[in-house]
């Protein structure tokens, strides 16, 4: 059984062209998890009456990737064999691929399939983008810099498997750096399964104050996994910089209840 998450919060003019993309996919079920929209994305989402498609709708924004975590979940306990991550802005048309994500899993039994988004990686990227190289230094300590070198949960869609779900707690997924650390830690197959292109996902265009947030998000990120793998205390910290960007909006009050209240459904 495969699962497609998709998290959502005001995408309106984007998630209807996402959801019909998937739609057309051979896939059992689509999760939308929507939250904390202000914007017409219910109403768009709601006139689609797509047979595949089972909302979760959250008044309160849940923060970045704690949808991941929240779809997981119930895709667990649906029962799913693979589950599919895509974001509510990615408009681009790359079906294909996301079947190269699941095969992996499927066919390759990998347990976490990613995509690679940078086939041609700029040089000097600790210049380029502080994420790159702060992707490259996680994947250097978890021992998988050259298989897949930038590649990563926090960028572009990629897939997990049932085992990977019930090897590390679903709470982690909420971290993609950490999941990955875990991953590893657990001894689960992880590899590229397919490449897209950045410009190819489609993804929103947002401002500096944006980018500069997901910047320090990722690198902090990156900076827990990495002490997650070495079984130290977690930080976000670095050079006397402490890389919150939108960690601090990630609502794991509201995960925790979640995942309490569906505990048995598991």
């Amino acid at each position: 059984m495969i699962t497609v998450v998709v998290p959502a919060k005001n995408e309106a003019g984007r998630i209807v062209t996402v959801l019909q993309n998937l739609g057309t996919l051979p896939v059992d079920h689509i999760i939308l998890v929507a939250n904390g929209s202000k914007d017409a994305t219910m109403q768009e989402v709601l006139r689609m009456r797509l047979p595949k498609l089972q909302i979760l709708y959250f008044h309160e924004c849940l923060g970045i990737d704690v949808p991941r975590a929240i779809g997981a979940k119930v895709a667990a306990s649906l029962g799913s064999d693979v589950v599919v991550f895509v974001d509510g802005d990615m408009v681009g048309t790359f079906n294909e691929n996301l079947i190269e994500l699941a095969d992996g899993i499927l066919l390759k039994h990998l347990d976490m399939a990613l995509t690679n988004c940078y086939p041609s990686p700029p040089r000097h990227i600790e210049r380029y983008n502080p994420t790159f190289q702060w992707r490259l230094n996680l994947n250097k300590e978890i021992g998988l810099e050259k298989k897949i070198n930038l590649a990563t949960p926090a960028h572009g869609p990629h897939a997990v498997s049932r085992r990977l779900l019930e090897s590390i707690p679903i709470r982690e997924l909420a971290i993609p750096p950490v999941s990955i650390a875990l991953a590893r830690m657990h001894k689960l197959r992880i590899d590229v399964a397919t490449t897209i292109p950045h410009y190819r996902l489609g993804s929103s265009i947002k401002n500096q104050i944006h980018t500069n947030k997901i910047i320090d998000t990722i690198v902090g990120d990156c900076l827990e996994g990495i002490a997650v793998f070495h079984d130290q205390p977690r930080t976000r910290q670095w050079q006397n910089k402490t890389y919150l960007g939108y960690h601090s909006e990630r609502r794991f009050d509201l995960l925790d209840h979640f995942l309490n209240e569906n505990q048995s459904s598991t």
